[in-house]
């Protein structure tokens, strides 16, 4: 198993739309991604410059219930 890739928040967007999440709303810089079919927020991500830290990576992936191997391949 490799390292996860650096990634921005555009990145982060891009895979969780391919996963099927909608964009709920955006408060400030920070969007919600809920589930399409139930409605419930699932995860949160900072629209900042730059790459994303490794740890919040982590965090979105488990939030949306992926692997890594799944994530990499939707980026």
């Amino acid at each position: 198993m490799s390292r996860l890739p650096p990634c921005t928040a555009r990145d982060v967007d891009r895979a969780l739309t391919k996963k099927g999440l909608v964009l709920a709303h955006q408060k400030g810089s920070h969007r919600y991604y809920a589930d399409a079919v139930t409605g419930h927020i699932v995860t949160t991500v900072p629209m900042h410059p730059g790459d994303l830290p490794r740890w919040l990576l982590k965090k979105i992936i488990k939030d949306v219930g992926l692997s890594e191997e799944e994530f990499r391949s939707l980026l």
